[in-house]
Parts: C-alpha cells; structure tokens; sequence
C-alpha cells in the first residue's frame, strides 16, 4: 500500500500510543476501560509504523510530502 501517514503525524501517533497506553497502564484510565484504550493504542501504534492510515484512504486525505 501507498503510505499516506506523514512524518509528523507519524511521530504524533506514536506518541499518542504510548502515552495511552502508559495512562492505562498506571491505572489513571478505569480498569473497565483499559483493553479499549490498549486496543485503540495498538492500532495508533500500527499506523504509525506502517505510514497506512485506512481511514485516511476514502477521503483522499495524505499528509506524506514523498512521492
């Protein structure tokens, strides 16, 4: 697939995984409400990794610069 993830919203999503994940982690997000929040961290993460944001796709929407 075409990346369409570019590098600073690639650091953002990164950053943002693993600051959720550290919250729920120390317990400040609810016990009830932590697998959802490692779940939405683990796609973040992989977004991220992989420059491929699927949501990005149906809208046409790319913040890569590369061609």
């Amino acid at each position: 697939m075409k990346p369409n993830v570019g590098k600073r919203d690639r650091l953002f999503r990164i950053a943002v995984a693993i600051a959720l994940a550290i919250l729920s982690y120390s317990g400040i997000i609810p016990e009830n409400l932590a697998m959802p929040v490692y779940i939405v961290a683990i796609i973040v993460a992989i977004t991220g990794i992989t420059r491929v944001c699927l949501l990005y796709k149906p809208f046409g929407i790319s913040t890569c610069r590369e061609k």
